[in-house]
């Protein structure tokens, strides 16, 4: 392997206009944001997303999720293990045995119930920092940018 020079000057221009690293920074920020919000009920703002999810779809298998949340199935099998244990969710075998199916719990009813004006409080401080215009501009931008991935 050819040795190389480190460029500082280039790392520097890529921590400033990186889309991953800018992207990244600004979902650690905000995530914190919320997760702080739903400490309360001891639960991550990451969690809240899967939950909300499976309030939208129903009963569903684990794949068509994965793909709807931009996630690959592994990962949102290993995220949803502690909502199973906490209760929030069921994941039992669809009428095929390869298929998972998972659905939201009563008791995740009510969590997402609960965690609701906590996200409202959250999602205001976001809206009314950045003005309507920028965050529904911002919404657009993001929905574009997962068009682009997903289209590959």
């Amino acid at each position: 392997m050819k040795a190389t020079t480190l460029d500082v000057k280039k790392c520097l221009e890529i921590e400033r206009t990186c889309s991953l690293h800018n992207l990244r920074k600004a979902s650690r920020a905000v995530t914190q944001l919320y997760d702080d919000a739903f400490r309360p009920l001891r639960l991550h703002s990451t969690q809240l997303t899967l939950l909300v999810a499976l309030l939208g779809a129903g009963e569903t298998p684990i794949t068509p999720l994965a793909r709807a949340l931009a996630m690959d199935r592994t990962t949102l099998a290993r995220n949803l293990r502690p909502l199973e244990r906490q209760g929030l969710v069921e994941i039992a075998s669809g009428e095929d045995q390869r298929t998972r199916m998972v659905r939201l719990t009563a008791k995740g009813r009510q969590t997402v119930a609960q965690a609701l004006p906590l996200w409202e409080q959250a999602q205001k401080q976001v809206i009314e920092h950045l003005g309507q215009e920028r965050w529904h501009r911002l919404l657009e931008d993001l929905s574009r940018l997962v068009s682009m991935v997903n289209t590959r």
